[in-house]
């Protein structure tokens, strides 16, 4: 087949640094299997330019107008060597320039709604749904695709409640890349090590997550805290840190390549999660694979595996995000108990399985498109 996948970023030609790891996962399994794949990232450097990124072509559109640019790339293409399929990634530009491509040259689109596609949050600024013209893009896209996914259940439920059918493709974990290991006993004489991989913004919410840090000081457990990823927030979280004076329990070490995060996921006991919104979140999965459970609010797959495989909480509670850490903290039985039952959940769902659900929608949709 001859694929495009569009996506805002995520593609660096690092491979290292800015990048999407389930995207760079999902890229290097189709080529592997002799597809040849062409990925329009809309806005990965400020300039257009083109790379080679795992032997797939990568045509970075950079300036603006993204939106038609992306779309002349996409019929360039499509005119160089016609197209089999288009995935697009988020419903924003990328379903846009994709649903363009099936309106004028009729190559149908699979659309990935990775996170907040379908989301309202109007107090922090978020959501595929914030605005009317969000609204109509989004709309746009999920009208011209041959079929919708979503990476989780609870994602599916959110896109129910807004009126699209989706169907649910995790983004799963490369175990070539990421191998797994056994979840291990921690030493209980040894502070618990907490570990949070997201970007410090609005969404990841990280002041419920620092008030709940403030309450287990409080209740004189023992613990670190690494909250690893970029700094959006010009210094406002460490501000918090300071004025909740939490200097000696939580550090930010800020961005970290992805072949340094398994670093710091193996040292962890709970990877924690504080989101307000969340498709997947993919630093769950990793966690999982290396045998860390994960606590957090009810998001995604943590609301998904629980309470089987995760403890959930509900979104901006502290308190009960405290409450969960300490019951871990105290029931090491439990705690691995989660851990075996995550891995064995996120082991079954890896890059592998990703790669061929993708495969098979595609041909659905080309056999579709051709029946038509």
């Amino acid at each position: 087949m001859r694929i495009a996948l569009i996506t805002p970023g995520g593609v660096d030609r690092t491979g290292s640094h800015r990048v999407i790891p389930c995207m760079l996962w999902l890229i290097e399994r189709l080529t592997q299997a002799g597809h040849d794949v062409q990925v329009i990232a809309l806005q990965q450097e400020p300039r257009p330019d083109q790379w080679r990124l795992l032997d797939a072509d990568v045509h970075n559109i950079g300036s603006r107008p993204r939106s038609l640019r992306g779309v002349a790339k996409l019929l360039a293409l499509h005119r160089e060597k016609p197209l089999d399929i288009v995935h697009a990634f988020w419903a924003s530009i990328p379903g846009l320039v994709g649903g363009c491509g099936r309106a004028l040259a009729g190559i149908p689109m699979i659309l990935t709604l990775p996170g907040g596609d379908v989301v309202r949050l109007p107090e922090i600024g978020y959501g595929g749904y914030l605005t009317w013209k969000s609204r109509a893009v989004t709309a746009l896209s999920l009208r011209a695709a041959s079929f919708i996914t979503v990476p989780s259940e609870t994602m599916r439920d959110h896109a129910r409640a807004a009126g699209v059918d989706a169907l649910r493709v995790p983004l799963g974990v490369a175990l070539d890349r990421w191998p797994a290991a056994p979840p291990r006993r921690r030493d209980l004489a040894q502070p618990l090590r907490l570990l949070q991989i997201a970007s410090l913004n609005r969404v990841k919410d990280q002041p419920t997550l620092l008030a709940a840090a403030a309450r287990l000081r409080d209740a004189r457990l023992s613990f670190t805290l690494d909250i690893v990823g970029e700094d959006t927030l010009d210094g406002e979280i460490h501000a918090a840190i300071a004025a909740l004076r939490l200097e000696d329990r939580v550090r930010l070490p800020g961005f970290q390549p992805q072949g340094q995060l398994r670093a710091w996921v193996d040292q962890a006991d709970l990877m924690v999660v504080s989101s307000l919104s969340e498709g997947a979140p993919i630093a769950m999965l990793e966690a999982a694979v290396a045998g860390v459970p994960t606590v957090g609010t009810a998001v995604g797959h943590v609301a998904e595996y629980a309470p089987e495989a995760a403890i959930a909480v509900p979104r901006r509670d502290a308190g009960a995000l405290a409450a969960a850490i300490l019951r871990l903290a105290g029931d090491e039985e439990l705690r691995l108990r989660l851990a075996n039952a995550a891995q064995v959940r996120a082991l079954a769902e890896d890059a592998d399985f990703t790669a061929t659900a993708f495969l098979d929608l595609y041909a659905r949709a080309i056999h579709a498109r051709k029946a038509a």
